[in-house]
């Protein structure tokens, strides 16, 4: 099994930053690409910001020229710099790795985190 533990979720007032972090665990296993999502709530989950393993990212508008995600391939790891954060990104935070182990891709989600943003 994989597992993905994020951390770095909180409350912050508006225009404020915070800095999620994603790292995955397990043996045997190769990530592939990794993403953010988020869901508010009574909505359905969305993306927000997805990496490949070769470093494209691709960014739902809504968070675009405000977050940021990298990864550190040798940690497993992913991050989501948040800047400029609005009331409206207000959520649970998810990270999502598509996860190559004995031949077979699968997708693997972490618990979640919540992110909290005051106006």
């Amino acid at each position: 099994q994989v597992q993905l533990v994020e951390s770095g979720g909180g409350l912050v007032q508006a225009g404020g930053s915070l800095r999620l972090s994603c790292a995955a665990s397990g043996s045997r296993f190769t990530i592939k690409t990794m993403g953010w999502y988020r869901q508010a709530p009574g909505k359905q989950r969305e993306l927000v910001a997805i990496i490949t393993s070769g470093g494209s990212t691709n960014y739902a508008d809504s968070v675009m020229d405000r977050f940021t995600i990298s990864r550190d391939n040798a940690k497993n790891t992913v991050y989501l710099q948040m800047n400029s954060l609005k009331p409206e990104d207000t959520a649970v935070y998810f990270c999502k790795a598509d996860v190559l182990r004995l031949d077979i891709v699968f997708g693997s989600w972490g618990q979640g985190t919540q992110v909290t943003v005051s106006s």
